[in-house]
């Protein structure tokens, strides 16, 4: 009981929110790193790539790729979650301070927020299904000893559509442009910038967003223009 109440106080606080939103933010930050990593081995070829995929689905006997599907959708709830709590507790308070022209502000940011947010979350569920979820009838036979899911055949069929790629491709930019302002803001909230380091923080995040932005796009762009076939 003492710990529910206790959870319940911490939640409560807005440095608790913070705290949720930063460290769920850097579980992200690394998730998309190592996700972007993998899928970059399309340029190496259908063998390297279909390895790859094959190696994660039979890690710990097939539980790995789940567990880390959870854990993921925890964090990525987590964060939603926690962001949205704070930002009405941030605007509550703003409003009880400067009655008309922090309200204005925090609408505007809050019907920014909330359309990329939208965009994100769709981008997600619809990535999701489409190269995790739903199955896979294409096959990848160029292995002697068994068949296995033709990932590479897969992503460039998917991407081969024009209109999936600029879905992809939008969705891609919002998610860096939430890339370069959290970035450093997981490293403020966990006490890990100092006035020394902002300027180099801000740099690694923009860095780390155009990375993570032209690193994916560059996939169906390439796909599109027949370098990957």
């Amino acid at each position: 009981m003492n710990l529910l109440v206790s959870i319940k106080r911490f939640y409560g606080s807005s440095v608790g929110k913070k705290l949720l939103v930063a460290l769920s933010g850097a579980a992200l930050l690394l998730f998309l790193l190592g996700h972007l990593v993998g899928n970059l081995l399309i340029y190496m070829g259908r063998e390297v790539l279909n390895s790859y995929a094959e190696f994660l689905h039979h890690s710990l006997h097939g539980a790995g790729v789940w567990f880390a599907r959870l854990g993921l959708l925890g964090a990525f709830v987590v964060h939603i979650v926690a962001t949205i709590h704070l930002v009405q507790q941030n605007k509550a308070a703003r409003e009880q301070r400067y009655q008309f022209e922090s309200t204005a502000k925090a609408s505007k940011a809050s019907r920014t927020m909330i359309i990329s947010g939208v965009i994100i979350l769709s981008f997600v569920i619809f990535h999701l299904l489409h190269f995790t979820i739903l199955p896979n009838d294409l096959v990848d036979s160029t292995t002697s000893d068994h068949l296995r899911p033709d990932v590479y055949g897969m992503v460039v069929q998917g991407f081969s559509n024009i209109f999936l790629s600029l879905f992809y491709i939008v969705s891609i930019a919002f998610l860096s442009f939430h890339l370069s302002h959290g970035f450093a803001s997981v490293f403020q909230t966990l006490g890990l910038r100092s006035k020394k380091s902002t300027d180099l923080i801000q740099w690694a995040g923009w860095g780390y967003a155009g990375f993570i932005f032209f690193g994916n796009i560059s996939i169906p762009i390439a796909i599109l223009l027949g370098f990957v076939k």
